[in-house]
């Protein structure tokens, strides 16, 4: 005999969790299945971002900055601090107190709101039914009115360098390190090996990072991508272009990592070596054959702008469908759901979704790049402002980078926006406001911001489109 819910949710991810609450909420019978449990074999909420990706690797990198900040960054504050030390112990049971105060918070909001939590690993059956297998092999029938697939992604892994958890990690590997690594090898300069590498570079490690792609960062605004190089560089990241990794193996306690770029073939020695490729949908046995889901060839889930499967009532949010891998973007893809499941016409815009990169600074974007717009042929003008002439930057000693706005040639609409320095983060999402009203630039160059603010540097960039900025020269219009 089945389970009846009117809403079976798969994973408990960001995207899984929040739909999970806001059904709930809005008076719909819930069950979320997960299959992580913890070591007291009871079901672990949270999934991948708050377990071992955007939370944990956070933890880790504000204390990593905060130590380079004691060692490097208080002298010209006038500030002397005796030689500092690190104990990489205390940092991971910062990381581990994080989680479980949040992971238990997901749990507690579960109970407050009336989702059922399930462990076990599920599969989607024909007719709304969802099977459930627990680590111990006991199955139970869920049957439901609706399924929300949120089940997540998986580090990628490449048959050159096998994990094996030890010399050879993935990204979940990386946040768990006891010691720090004296030389570290990265393959991938991407989001995940730039934050990764960046916390055990601050920590002493030598980090070299291998990037097959000939171009740095080519998915974030070319000029943003050209100046965050220069700054990596600087900060001691050694990262290799066009470097295309064909063979790791450890000998002796380390990892030699044979590489191929346009010179030739070389070879590199490291303590560690993190794969940071990217990520792949968690989607293999998730379906039986007749449940009417459809995958494409690297195992997204097929869905529609509404997140609607091709099977009836079946839909699938986050990183296990098109579009970026980002937990806001599943979050938000799950209200959506439950708002339309419930009749409301919800929708989601996908042009206004911020994306970030966490290093120091920070880089953050939203909307189209430059390139972007001129492979389109859209006609566009530009304001930049660098943080160099922020008197809140420079008060900080983080004056670093740009704020870089686009807006429509003859519209003067905000197109995107692309930020290089402290707190981009934050700074973004006033931007990310503007575009989902369809603001102008002049709307932002007239809208008064507070000084002195790191903000001020969105609103000089919005002057700067027109050439109105204040605080830098204009550039001479053609």
């Amino acid at each position: 005999m089945s389970d009846k819910y009117d809403l079976v949710v798969i994973g408990s991810g960001p995207a899984g969790y929040v739909a999970a609450i806001k059904a709930a909420q809005m008076g719909l019978k819930t069950a979320c299945v997960e299959q992580w449990v913890n070591d007291k074999d009871t079901v672990q909420l949270g999934g991948t971002c708050l377990n071992v990706g955007c939370i944990p690797s956070k933890a880790l990198l504000d204390s990593s900055h905060k130590f380079t900040e004691v060692r490097d960054g208080l002298a010209v504050h006038g500030i002397t601090v005796k030689k500092p030390e690190f104990d990489v112990a205390t940092m991971l049971a910062r990381k581990d107190k994080i989680i479980a105060q949040l992971t238990g918070g997901i749990a507690g909001l579960f109970k407050h709101n009336g989702v059922t939590a399930i462990a076990g690993k599920a599969k989607v059956l024909v007719g709304t039914k969802v099977q459930v297998t627990d680590a111990k092999g006991n199955v139970q029938e869920l049957q439901a009115g609706n399924i929300i697939i949120a089940a997540g992604s998986l580090p990628v892994s490449i048959p050159p360098a096998p994990i094996d958890n030890e010399y050879i990690i993935d990204s979940t590997g990386a946040l768990a390190l006891t010691e720090v690594p004296g030389r570290l090898g990265v393959i991938g300069a991407g989001v995940i090996g730039l934050e990764l590498g960046s916390v055990w570079r601050r920590l002493g490690s030598e980090v070299v990072m291998l990037e097959a792609l000939d171009d740095f960062l080519p998915m974030m605004d070319m000029q943003i991508a050209k100046e965050a190089g220069k700054i990596f560089k600087k900060q001691g990241l050694d990262i290799r272009l066009g470097a295309r990794v064909t063979k790791a193996e450890v000998k002796k306690g380390r990892v030699v990592v044979t590489y191929a770029t346009a010179e030739g073939e070389h070879t590199e020695t490291f303590d560690k070596l993190i794969v940071a490729v990217g990520r792949k949908p968690n989607s293999q046995g998730l379906f039986a054959s007749d449940s009417g889901v459809t995958l494409d060839e690297r195992g997204f889930i097929y869905v529609n702008d509404y997140c609607e499967t091709e099977a009836p009532h079946v839909y699938a949010v986050g990183d296990i469908v098109r579009g970026p891998m980002l937990a806001h973007k599943g979050s938000e893809e799950g209200v959506m759901v439950v708002e339309r499941i419930l009749g409301e016409q919800a929708q989601m815009n996908y042009d206004c979704i911020p994306s970030v990169i966490y290093t120091h600074p920070e880089i953050a974007a939203v909307g189209r790049t430059e390139q972007e717009l001129t492979a389109d042929g859209v006609e566009y003008k530009i304001g930049v402002f660098p943080f160099a002439a922020s008197g809140r930057a420079l008060a900080a000693n983080d004056a670093e980078g740009m704020v870089k706005l686009i807006a429509h040639a003859e519209t003067d609409r905000i197109l995107g926006c692309h930020i290089l320095g402290a707190s981009a983060a934050d700074l973004v999402q006033q931007v990310v406001i503007a575009m989902e009203f369809g603001s102008s630039a002049e709307d932002l160059a007239l809208t008064v911001f507070g000084h002195p603010t790191l903000s001020e540097a969105v609103h000089e960039a919005a002057l700067a489109v027109d050439g109105h900025a204040i605080h830098i020269a204009n550039r001479k219009k053609r």
